[in-house]
């Protein structure tokens, strides 16, 4: 009978040119794996590194079984480099964490004793996030909760793909080919029996962001366009108050015998929300777009430290 020192836990760490940092995070991780009695592989997926990321990985791979390397032939996104370590991964729970060592590997034996307490999902709810503007923050804040109230299903605040997942969670989510992934979203509709630990987010130790404000808005359009059908109707809702601004805008401008001005700044008014109503329908849309072009997710230019017969799996995986 296996026992649970005999499980083996997959690290998926989605990099992108973190050749500054890289070395540090190798050591980090190293350092965590030979202290702890379950095994490990560390999976690196380079999202298209321009830098030497990928070349660091590889000299931190001599010598070290454990350490793996999944290589896109260009920059494909944060979450389905995500997917891709997923889709790779052999462990009996994975464990989903950033490159940067802003997920501090010492909180993965927490997540590991909620998950022999019979917990699928186990994710890490941020306390504090040191070195990040106050923007940022508050931005963040707000996203979640708007999302959280207008989809579905409970996505939990104050949290990010730092996650551990049972093999059972990682069957299910290999089955779900979304063009643009929204990895915490998904988790939670699968289900099953989750939970958080608490964990102050580290500042980054070398390197930029690699989410910069477009890219977090980004992000944000995924999740609202995944989970929620809100946006779709937003502008029913709103008709009926433009109408009762336009009567009421009309009636003042007549009887103030003021002229035209108040009705044209009420058409403008109105002609705004209209287009943005047709560009949230555009955004559904695209999706629809993107899905049926029927494109490979990803493309994988190079595989590092797997069995053959993970490479042949993942690979035929990547062009669905």
């Amino acid at each position: 009978m296996q026992t649970f020192n005999d499980k083996l836990i997959s690290v998926v760490l989605p990099v992108f040119n973190e050749e500054a940092g890289i070395d540090q995070t190798l050591a980090a991780l190293k350092t965590y794996v030979a202290a702890r009695p379950e095994h490990y592989e560390l999976i690196f997926v380079d999202d298209g590194s321009t830098d030497r990321t990928a070349e660091l990985i590889r000299q931190g791979m001599q010598n070290d079984p454990a350490l793996k390397l999944i290589r896109f032939s260009r920059n494909f996104g944060h979450q389905l480099a995500i997917s891709a370590g997923i889709r790779y991964a052999s462990g009996d729970a994975v464990v989903v964490m950033d490159g940067d060592l802003q997920d501090p590997p010492n909180v993965i034996p927490l997540m590991l004793e909620k998950w022999q307490q019979g917990y699928a999902v186990v994710y890490g709810k941020r306390r504090a996030r040191e070195g990040e503007t106050w923007f940022k923050k508050a931005t963040a804040s707000l996203f979640y909760r708007t999302l959280r109230m207008i989809t579905t299903i409970e996505i939990p605040v104050d949290t990010g793909d730092f996650r551990l997942m049972d093999r059972q969670v990682v069957n299910v989510l290999k089955k779900m080919n979304e063009t643009d992934p929204f990895v915490r979203g998904m988790v939670s509709w699968v289900g099953f029996k989750q939970t958080a630990v608490l964990y102050d987010r580290q500042e980054r130790l070398a390197g930029q962001s690699k989410y910069p404000l477009r890219k977090m808005l980004n992000l944000a359009m995924n999740g609202i366009t995944s989970f929620s059908k809100v946006p779709l109707v937003i502008g029913t809702w709103l008709s009926g108050l433009f109408l009762l601004m336009f009567l009421v805008t009309l009636i003042v401008s007549l009887a103030s015998q003021s002229g035209t001005a108040g009705i044209i700044s009420a058409l403008f008014l109105c002609s705004s929300f209209i287009l943005l109503a047709i560009g949230l329908i555009g955004s559904y849309v695209g999706r629809i777009f993107d899905s049926s072009r029927g494109r490979p997710l990803y493309i994988v230019a190079e595989t590092a430290g797997f069995a053959q017969s993970q490479i042949k799996y993942s690979s035929m995986s990547a062009v669905q």
